[in-house]
């Protein structure tokens, strides 16, 4: 036998030996998109986590005699309407954003996860019942839900991380259940309860992690939604109040500024765009890779 076919051997070997997980990972750093948009959200993180340090200013400190000054070796991006340094203003917005994103997108993955789940293992009445209320309230745009909701609690970080996530999960809880009804006529699954594995133990050790990509994709999808409703609630003035700022809260105050100083409203969109962008494109890529990593 060959060298070359002793080396094709043996790395078939340890690519069969390799676990899913390292699998998945090794074939999503093969993706020039997937690093790409990974480097974007990790330097957004880090900029967020690091804002105290890297922020020349604070955020909230007003100047009358710095009024919209342009971009300066003393202001990267300029200041704003009150004389607030605007880069301090976007790094902590950053912050504040990101917030919104990760946790809103928790909660919203959480309970679509279960609620999709439930219904689509369990089936008749109770997959029903839960499908015709998720009918429901996806038959209400739920933006209009989203504002209501704010409308009647007090507006703040909390309120609007908490209305996102609860408002959210319904396109979340359909890709699941699809999912769900699937895999749980899948041959692992019956046998499993065929010999009395309890239905909760079948669900979260086998129908879980073969829904791994639909769940990936999901979340991931949630956070861009996530981000871009705070967005669109703070440019309303039912999202995140003064004097804090958040990416959405900065382009509502720079409205009244867009024909002398347009890079107000530029910055903090073009970092709107770049994050939904660079998250949508990673959901993507790490479905496409747990998929492949599975079927190796």
């Amino acid at each position: 036998m060959t060298d070359a076919a002793l080396g094709a051997i043996k790395l078939t070997a340890s690519d069969e030996l390799e676990s899913p997980a390292r699998r998945a990972l090794r074939r999503l750093f093969k993706r020039k998109g997937a690093v790409a948009g990974l480097v974007v959200i990790a330097t957004f993180i880090l900029l967020a986590v690091l804002a105290p340090l890297i922020s020349p200013y604070e955020p909230i400190a007003t100047s009358w005699s710095l009024v919209r000054k342009p971009p300066s070796a003393l202001h990267w991006f300029g200041t704003d309407e009150l004389g607030r340094d605007y880069f301090s203003r976007v790094v902590y917005g950053g912050r504040i954003s990101l917030t919104v994103g990760i946790l809103a997108m928790t909660a919203a993955t959480a309970i679509g996860v279960v609620v999709g789940l439930v219904a689509g293992y369990a089936g008749g009445r109770i997959d029903d019942l839960l499908m015709r209320f998720v009918d429901f309230l996806s038959s209400i745009p739920w933006m209009v839900l989203v504002i209501v909701a704010s409308v009647f609690l007090k507006p703040g970080l909390w309120t609007i991380i908490f209305v996102i996530g609860v408002f959210s999960w319904m396109a979340t809880a359909r890709l699941v259940r699809a999912e769900t009804l699937t895999l749980r006529e899948r041959a692992f699954v019956r046998y499993a309860r065929y010999i009395g594995v309890r239905r909760e133990l079948v669900m979260w050790r086998h129908v879980v992690p073969d829904a791994a990509p639909t769940i990936i994709v999901a979340a991931t999808a949630s956070i861009s939604t996530a981000i871009l409703t705070e967005s669109a609630l703070s440019f309303l003035g039912l999202g995140i109040q003064p004097p804090m700022a958040s990416w959405g809260s900065l382009l509502e105050s720079a409205q009244g500024s867009l024909q002398t100083a347009p890079y107000l409203a530029l910055i903090p969109g073009i970092l709107i765009l770049l994050t939904v962008l660079s998250f949508n494109v990673l959901g993507d890529a790490l479905r496409q890779s747990v998929s492949e990593g599975g079927a190796a």
